[in-house]
């Protein structure tokens, strides 16, 4: 029992155990203010003369702010694990890049502010992570290009998205069109020339769509914009109205803007761009009735073709209509005809047939339509047999045509059935204007005298190729009654027509009255016979020129042998050294010593000898040389 008052006595002295410490904060970066006293912890750098993220921020903090500075870039690491942070400025900086993931430990990140940088583009992973996101601010950049999925982690949260102020020229549609909770679309101030019909249908808690200074001609008509009525101003608007802006864009008022004009707004200052009746016109001072379309009208097809088969084939159309007529082509099977592996539809209404088959043959339909209505026209496309294999050397050729390809014939009996058989494709034949000879480039047109017009100046000739739309003028004097034309293309079909120009006595001003038309074909070009193939020619002359030269070094070589051995083996201009002898022989100035005669010499060109008198004494050791 005596214990238990000791123990009491001692449990005053224990030391007691100290409460949890706070961990401590990182210190401020430079030129920054922080606010770490209380919850939520902030920091302050805006205008700091940063020029990267500063690398000692607290990663406790719920607010950033790093606007007016000079970063560049931002890296994956100079935001990781801020897990806390709600509301990060980058604003007017000179942001160029920004990493993939470097906002993804951003998960409870609400606001992003990325306006006033550099950014050319925005990929699908630089965003990744930002699954609370509700404000994304991207205005003020450079953007071009938006990625598809670069909105997919917040889309579903986004509240307000600004993407006003840059270059897109096109954008994600489809990924814009399941933002369901977006409010506040900025797409002002780019180079969007066209928006996709119910781009906008699936936003249903939009309130304010700004397109203003863009390139539309066209708005087209979205569900979203016939459920709530549209008002030109914010101010005074109920809350489930839509603030649609679109001015300063090149509108064409014509039919397909009469939906928007029937709809209640306040005046604004949108404009009229097109027609040239409606330019400069206040949109909302133009009357419905004045919003008209026209039907497309066929201008030009391809007359009836034939091809061999294996060979390509173009069928044009061309119509003309407000708005553009969009063309598209029938087979002659029925079905509608596109890009594929055998065929290609261009926007101008061409149909390119890659390559034709027998079965290809037909009649092809032409369907122009436009929202005022459509036109249709017919082409016909024979497909004949492939044509026989030719010799790339062959000889074979077209009989002359009185060596002339300008000579002028009679039209033939096969010519005149061929334009009588797509004269319906052309403008029509008139038996006042007749082209009585034509060759392969020249025809000779004539017409009747139009003398009895009074007043007539001189008569003008217009033709065009049906292979192109380019028209021709010819002024032809009023004395006249033929003229022959010598710029003409072999091979082609041509509509000509004959004007007379006059004066009109009433109104004393130029007028002009059609003579006649026709349609004319000129023949195909045909190779002259005897001349041989050019590559045949060039390949003989560098035969010939080898030939010559290899002549030329064999000459060269043999005659260069025949002088090596006349020489004996030396080359020439050097004797051969003499052979040594083994007497020496002195000059003497009397008579005649004993002397040895020295080896023959080898057979040589004869030369010129001088005689000497030499004394020679054999040479050996009695007579070496002695000291004096």
């Amino acid at each position: 029992m005596a214990v238990l008052p000791l123990l009491l006595c001692l449990l005053p002295l224990a030391p007691a155990s100290s409460p949890p410490q706070p961990a401590t904060p990182s210190p401020c970066p430079r030129r920054c203010r922080c606010q770490t006293q209380s919850l939520p912890l902030s920091v302050l750098c805006p205008g700091a003369g940063l020029l990267f993220v500063p690398p000692s921020l607290d990663r406790r903090a719920a607010e950033l702010r790093l606007a007016d500075n000079f970063i560049a870039t931002v890296r994956r690491r100079d935001l990781a694990n801020m897990t806390g942070l709600l509301h990060l400025s980058l604003s007017r900086n000179t942001i160029r890049h920004v990493a993939a993931g470097a906002f993804a430990d951003l998960r409870a990140l609400r606001a992003l502010h990325l306006d006033g940088n550099r950014l050319t583009s925005l990929g699908e992973g630089q965003l990744r992570g930002l699954v609370n996101l509700r404000h994304l601010i991207l205005s003020n950049n450079q953007l071009a290009a938006l990625a598809a999925g670069a909105l997919d982690d917040c889309a579903e949260t986004l509240e307000d998205l600004d993407l006003s102020y840059n270059n897109l020229e096109q954008l994600p549609w489809e990924a814009l069109g399941r933002l369901g909770n977006v409010n506040t679309l900025g797409l002002d101030h780019n180079l969007l020339a066209s928006v996709p019909a119910g781009a906008f249908s699936r936003l249903h808690k939009l309130a304010r769509l700004d397109m203003t200074s863009n390139r539309l001609t066209t708005i087209p008509p979205d569900p979203l914009f016939s459920r709530l009525p549209l008002l030109a101003r914010p101010r005074g608007s109920p809350a489930s109205a839509l603030v649609l802006a679109f001015g300063g864009n090149p509108l064409h008022c014509n039919c397909e803007l009469v939906w928007l004009r029937r709809l209640a707004r306040e005046d604004d200052l949108e404009a009229c761009a097109s027609p040239p009746a409606l330019g400069g016109r206040y949109f909302w001072a133009v009357g419905e009735e004045e919003f008209v379309c026209e039907p497309p009208v066929v201008t030009h097809r391809s007359p009836p073709l034939a091809v061999p088969a294996g060979r390509p084939a173009a069928l044009r159309c061309r119509a003309v209509g407000d708005p553009e007529p969009r063309v598209r082509w029938v087979s002659p099977q029925g079905r509608l005809l596109g890009n594929s592996s055998r065929a290609r539809a261009f926007p101008n209404g061409t149909l390119e047939l890659l390559v034709t088959e027998p079965g290809d043959g037909g009649i092809f339909t032409c369907i122009a339509a436009n929202a005022a209505g459509e036109a249709t026209a017919a082409v016909e496309l024979t497909v004949g047999p492939p044509p026989p294999p030719q010799l790339a050397n062959s000889t074979s050729c077209d009989p002359p045509r009185d060596g002339d390809p300008d000579a002028l014939t009679p039209p033939s009996a096969a010519s005149v059935s061929a334009s009588s058989k797509v004269a319906d494709a052309g403008p029509p034949t008139d038996r006042g204007v007749q082209v009585t000879e034509h060759g392969a480039t020249a025809a000779l047109v004539q017409w009747p005298d139009q003398r009895p017009i009074p007043g007539i100046r001189m008569y003008q000739i217009q033709y065009n190729s049906s292979a192109d739309d380019i028209l021709v003028y010819r002024m032809i004097p009023a004395d006249s009654s033929s003229f022959l034309l010598t710029d003409l293309a072999s091979g082609r079909t041509y509509d000509l027509c004959v004007l007379a120009v006059y004066e009109d006595g009433a109104t004393g001003l130029t007028a002009t009255r059609p003579v006649g038309c026709h349609r004319f074909s000129t023949e195909p070009a045909l190779r002259p016979c005897g001349a041989p193939h050019a590559p045949f020619l060039g390949g003989t002359m560098i035969i010939a020129l080898g030939g010559v030269i290899v002549a030329s070094v064999l000459v060269f070589i043999f005659v260069l042998l025949m002088r090596y051995k006349v020489h004996g083996g030396q080359p020439p201009g050097k004797t051969k050294a003499p052979a040594p002898v083994s007497s020496v022989c002195s000059q003497t100035n009397g008579a005649l010593g004993p002397t040895l005669a020295p080896p023959a010499p080898e057979p040589a060109a004869p030369r010129a000898h001088t005689v000497v008198q030499l004394d020679c004494e054999p040479w050996g050791p009695s007579h070496e040389p002695t000291g004096p």
